[in-house]
């Protein structure tokens, strides 16, 4: 026996082919998408053939597909079945006629070549075949594991052997770790920008895959031959956590021995070109949109006709139905050759409609075509300094990172129109920063020649000590984030460059801003110049704790946050102080997986400095962060804020905001604003006369005082300078200086006259306006591509479209005519008729599935969001009166303002049948019902295992109006839902379904026909009110009595007109009678109409500081209900300051006291989430009131009494927490 398997393992020692015979084989591949669960639809499609491998010589095979067959599948798996694609089958076997080779040696596959007009795809789906053959088998060893080229690229696999003692034939298990591949033949476009988390990915995947094959190898004289082969390779995505429910991918292969035969005559062969060798090959995928196909031969006058179409369709509002087909456009422009470009812009640069959708939608293109098209723009001129900037922007942030276009884009910093305009010549220099960042995220390492351009810039701005040239260059590397221009921003950095040079603080903190993107890609370079920065004692406190920042966004070590900590207890500055303080106090509560290792350090930081630096009040530099993290859905998201003082100014000196998304193992900055105010804090350098520090009236006087005197500033340094991030990039900056100041001053002083801008656009106003501008832009693009073990490409992608559009109509009369200023209107009667349109339809794409230009099949998730805002009105406005009017036509038409539509499809498509594609919901329509319904259906199996699964169908549909039969005029709210499997502990699950909401205006009948509907807002002192005695005799009666008639000091009129009869609606009047020390207000509302006495009548007292009063009284004459509310603060000697609430009510609506009860099921749970004990007493019955107690510097006991149940106190070092919050603000 041993002899025998020792023969057959020598027979076995490799896999081989016979160049003398042809091997005949039978081959199926198939692949299906769906969420595995019983009754939800799914796609797939499916390839038979037969595959014929004939000798060409000792190591060179030929292979020849024939009797091949498509076919596709959508639908449900127990009803439906695959479908025969006849026209793609005929188109797939057209080029597979001529055979192919491939090189094949003890068991591996080596180079394969083609004929030319083989397209990739087509060689993939042969790689696919061949993947079958590529065996490596160890006879010495039943297990084993190695490295080794496959179709997924050079991965590990693991191997097992099992011989079938009655056949004598080998069984091998091969499984494929794609997880851990060296060259893994997988692609991310557009998440350049989104850094990779680390530990977010310990936290859990949104994508697991396996792949297995099973071989049945039959001993032969030459070889093992393979006589049966199976592939499957399966995979679980989700947009969230896969723990918490995925879609799935199951691909499976096999493959038949049929017969060997003699070889017989040799085979033909034709030119033929290498398509390299089995690791798969992507193709160009930029016009292969996964969310829809078309056509895309002859481009030209599809593209000119849809933009054509799009404009027409979108010239006064967005017509939601067409924003798809930007989608559309785009790939029709991405195929379109340079010339077609040019024809185009030819075309559509006379009309400016076109213009602009043209301009807008060509920077989509993403390659060399579009950045010639560009520079020929901009060689030209023929484009203002505004489209140059919005297309360039675009583009650029839109285009392949690849060496060949980042060195074709350094053009533009060359060009003189760039030069021209110097919000173009910034966003130029910054546009390109950000190319070379997202090429150094594709390509590692990066070439500093890509970011030469920039530092040479810096270089030359430092020498000819330029501040504006030195800012831009600095920015923009940082945009660039490339760690080889460390050296030359160090030269800018006092204390650190080897040249000590006196710079302005602007570019010194744009210098330390420079290494915020490089301290993720070289940490320990920037640790050193950061932390030798912030302990310089002797620069300037805003520097310090800018470097303070960086240096911590570098992740520093709990031993080097150790060192921080030591020094902070020995610094002078308390601004430095408080910022790293409050900057450690917030990382050391933070959530996020990047701060996992680092709050952890920061927290025993903030134990040790607490003592001493705790309760330093919001005078001193603060920062701030919130953030959250949920590990079902692998989401969160962090808000920062920072507000850095120097201790001679109080106001800050610079702000930042910062928001950030956390999602799927990366993280974004989503947007980060900033304020930097140098010339303010240079105008109160010498302090504030007559400034306490309350910020009372007389603060706020002395302030205002100082700000008039901002003629003295420099004209040299801005006022302002503020700037605007996202993604991490910088992509706007602004210097507002003394001249702008002086411009905006002119333009609306009352003297200004017939040459002031103002005076021209009151004209133009007069003549009639027109103004139309419609915005398509391609939020962001992102896709993943990733072989499968058939030879098709996987695609996970993400596209997020808006179309923005907003029309204005509006003509305008003043009356008397202005004649010699715009200070005129002040005493002029002003009317305008205006209509118009604003809003944005806004389409979001999830595309799961196989993307190819011949076919697509998978899962997609689509859903739309319009808003619309229609509006036409007549207004008046008098500003000598106070009055203002407003005239609105009578609603007639449902106006929808908002919606939300989406759902969760099976698709598939392909190429030759268009017009056959499928999209079927995932959920089938089974129920169809006014109300709230869950049905349980018989238990079902799930296919994969044998656990039970039971699916609730829910299909809640709701519609709440609030109509005013005054107005005629509705606003309702619908929804309707439609879920399954929602009951699981699977959060993807209650998302998957059709979903729909909207909000609307609709018609209502109304009492009487409504011409229009008049507003009316008088802010003049008046007596004269609708009803006006009844009103006055309604306070007395109320016990409001005053020494003299008041007068109403705001009247606001909503009334219904109708014709000549008496107007109904409502009217509300303001009365304002302060005393000494008290301050008293009264609002009387009124309804207008017949028979109606219904009025509000709300009083409300402030006496002082300490308490606040308000008394409401409505129904008929302000009698049928009552209630107040109170609100008290109280700091004696020796007590601690208390803030006290009170809630009573006499009488109250039934409605009103639903809306209690409901609330007070919920009491006791949410408080027990939120920390509070319960401990019953006997309150009172119709009253709330709570009292909230500082208990110490940093926290504060509530306690809450409600009716007749219960009160609840707060724990301590619960709302510390939120305490510390508010102090930071």
């Amino acid at each position: 026996m041993q002899k025998l398997l020792l023969c057959c393992l020598v027979a076995l020692a490799k896999l081989n082919l016979n160049p003398k015979k042809a091997y005949e084989y039978k081959y199926e591949g198939a692949v299906n998408f769906g969420l595995g669960m019983p009754n939800l639809a799914e796609s797939g499609a499916k390839m038979k053939c037969k595959v014929k491998i004939v000798g060409v010589s000792a190591q060179t095979f030929a292979l020849q597909v024939s009797d091949l067959a498509f076919e596709e599948f959508n639908g449900f798996p127990d009803k439906n079945d695959f479908n025969a694609s006849p026209k793609l089958t005929q188109r797939i076997a057209a080029q597979l006629v001529k055979p192919l080779m491939f090189d094949y040696s003890g068991g591996h596959v080596g180079d394969i070549h083609a004929s030319a007009e083989v397209s990739d795809t087509v060689v993939n789906i042969v790689r696919g075949i061949l993947g079958f053959f590529q065996v490596t088998l160890k006879t010495t060893q039943r297990i084993y594991e190695l490295e080794e080229v496959g179709i997924h690229g050079k991965c590990q696999s693991n191997y097992a052997t099992e011989e079938n003692v009655k056949t004598k034939d080998m069984t091998i298990t091969q499984v494929v770790d794609i997880g851990n591949c060296r060259e893994k033949a997988a692609i991310y476009r557009g998440v350049a920008t989104a850094v990779l988390d680390k530990v977010a990915k310990q936290r859990g995947e949104s994508i697991i895959s396996t792949v297995r094959y099973v071989y049945t190898v039959k001993p032969t004289a030459e070889g093992g031959l393979i006589t049966r082969a199976h592939g499957l390779e399966r995979q679980h995505f989700s947009p969230f956590n896969v723990k918490g429910g995925s879609f799935k991918m199951q691909a499976t292969k096999e493959m038949v021995l049929l017969g060997v035969s003699d070889a017989g005559r040799a085979v033909t062969f034709g030119p033929m070109e290498s398509k390299g060798n089995l690791v798969y090959k992507f193709v160009n995928a930029e016009a292969n949109v996964p969310i829809m196909m078309q056509n895309l031969e002859d481009p030209i006058p599809k593209a000119i006709e849809l933009i054509k179409r799009l404009a027409q369709a979108n010239n006064y509002e967005i017509d939601s139905a067409t924003t798809e087909d930007t989608i559309k456009l785009y790939q029709l422009l991405r195929v379109t050759p340079y010339e077609g470009l040019e024809i185009m812009w030819k075309q559509f640069a006379g009309n400016e409609e076109h213009r602009r959708w043209f301009l807008d939608t060509v920077v989509e293109v993403s390659d060399a075509r579009v950045l010639k098209f560009l520079e020929m723009r901009f060689e030209a001129e023929d484009l203002s300094a505004s489209e140059a900037l919005e297309t360039l922007v675009l583009a650029i942030n839109h285009l392949q990172p690849i060496p060949e276009l980042v060195e074709m884009a350094k053009m533009f910093l060359d060009l003189p129109f760039s030069k021209s305009n110097i919000y173009l010549w910034n966003t130029v220099v910054l546009s390109y920063g950000s190319l070379v960042y997202k090429h150094c995220a594709y390509y590692t390492p990066c070439s500093v020649a890509a970011v030469q351009p920039l530092l040479d810039m810096a270089m030359e701005g430092l020498r000819n000590r330029k501040e504006a040239d030195m800012v831009i260059a600095l920015k923009a590397l940082g945009n660039a984030g490339h760690p080889g221009s460390i050296k030359t921003i160090m030269r800018f950095l006092p204390g650190v460059a080897a040249t000590p040079v006196d710079l302005p603080p602007r570019v010194q903190s744009a210098a330390v801003q420079s290494m915020r993107l490089i301290a993720a890609r070289d940490p320990h370079s920037v640790q050193d110049i950061t932390m030798s920065l912030f302990l310089q004692k002797a620069l300037p406190t805003e520097l310090r704790m800018l470097a303070f920042m960086i240096l911590f966004d570098a992740k520093p070590s709990m031993a080097l946050v150790s060192t921080v900590t030591a020094h902070l207890q020995e610094e002078k500055d308390l601004q430095v102080v408080s910022f790293a303080y409050s900057y450690l106090r917030s990382i050391a509560r933070s959530n996020t997986p990047d701060n996992h290792f680092l709050s952890t350090a920061c927290n025993v930081a903030v134990k040790i400095l607490a003592p001493r630096f705790g309760r330093l009040s919001y005078h001193y530099s603060k920062a701030m962060r919130i953030d959250w993290f949920n590990d079902d859905f692998l989401i969160g998201t962090a808000t920062e804020v920072f507000m850095l003082r120097s201790a001679t100014n109080i106001f800050p000196t610079e702000i930042m905001m910062k928001g950030k998304f956390y999602f799927i193992g990366r993280i974004l900055q989503l947007i980060e604003l900033g304020v930097r105010a140098e010339g303010i804090k240079e105008l109160f350098a010498s302090g504030i006369p007559g400034f306490k520090g309350d910020f009372s009236f007389s603060d706020l006087a002395a302030i205002f005082n100082v700000l008039k005197n901002w003629e003295v500033l420099p004209n040299d340094k801005p006022v302002l300078s503020a700037y605007v991030r996202a993604s991490g990039q910088e992509w706007l900056f602004a210097d507002i200086n003394k001249e702008i100041v002086q411009q905006i001053i002119g333009a609306v002083n009352p003297s200004a006259g017939k040459g002031s801008p103002l005076w021209a656009a009151i004209e133009n106003l007069q003549r009639g306006i027109s103004w139309h501008r419609t915005k398509p832009f391609l939020i962001f693009e992102v896709r993943f591509f990733q072989a499968t073990t058939l030879g098709l490409p996987l695609e996970i992608s993400k596209y997020y479209e808006t179309v923005n559009g907003i029309t204005v109509n509006a003509k305008a009369a003043v009356n008397p005519p202005l004649t010699d200023n715009i200070g005129q209107l002040l005493t002029s009667e002003i009317s305008l008729e205006t209509d118009g349109f604003i809003g944005f339809t806004k389409d979001f794409w999830v595309f799961y599935g196989i993307n190819t230009e011949l076919f697509q099949c998978g899962s997609e998730f689509k859903s739309k969001m319009p808003m619309a805002i229609p509006w036409k009105f007549a207004a008046k406005i008098n500003a000598r009166e106070k009055k203002f009017e407003l005239d609105f036509p009578p609603c007639h038409k449902e106006i929808e303002l908002f919606s939300y539509s989406s759902n969760v499809y099976a698709v598939s498509r392909n190429i030759e049948d268009l017009a056959l594609a499928k999209m079927t919901p995932i959920m089938p329509h089974a129920i169809d019902s006014n109300d709230e319904v869950v049905l349980m259906s018989p238990t079902v199996v799930r296919p994969e295992s044998e656990e039970v699964q039971t699916p609730n169908i829910w299909h809640p549909r709701t519609k709440m109006c609030a109509e005013s039969n005054i107005y005629g005029a509705g606003l309702c709210v619908e929804s309707e839902l439609r879920r399954e499997y929602y009951h699981e502990e699977y959060p993807l699950y209650y998302f998957l379904g059709y979903t729909h909401v909207a909000l609307k205006v609709v018609p209502a009948q109304a009492i009487k026909a409504v011409d229009k509907i008049h507003f009316e807002v008088n802010a003049g002192p008046s007596g004269h009110s609708v009803s006006a005695r009844q009103l006055l005799e309604t306070l007395r009666r109320l016990s409001k009595a005053w020494d003299s008639t008041p007068e109403a000091v705001l009247n606001i009129k909503a009334f219904a007109m109708s014709g000549n009869e008496k107007a109904e609606g409502y009217d509300a009047a303001v009365y304002y009678t302060p005393e000494a020390n008290i301050q008293n207000a009264q609002l009387i509302v009124s309804q207008v109409g017949e028979d109606t006495n219904w009025k509000m009548c709300v009083a409300a007292v402030v006496k002082g500081r300490a308490e606040a009063k308000a008394h409401v009284r409505w129904g008929a004459e302000c009698q049928t209900y009552e209630m107040s509310m109170k609100a008290a603060t109280a700091h004696l000697p020796g007590s601690k300051p208390t803030l006290n609430v009170k809630v009573h009510w006499t009488r109250i609506p039934e409605t009103l006291a639903e809306i209690g009860r409901r609330t007070e099921s919920y009491i006791p749970g949410m408080a027990f989430l939120l920390g509070f004990y319960q401990q019953n007493e006997r309150n009172a019955k119709q009253e709330v009131s709570a009292s909230v107690v500082a208990a110490s510097a940093d926290s504060v006991d509530v306690k809450i009494k409600f009716p007749e149940v219960f009160g609840r106190n707060f724990p301590l070092h619960f709302y510390a927490k939120l305490l510390n919050l508010l102090h930071c603000i």
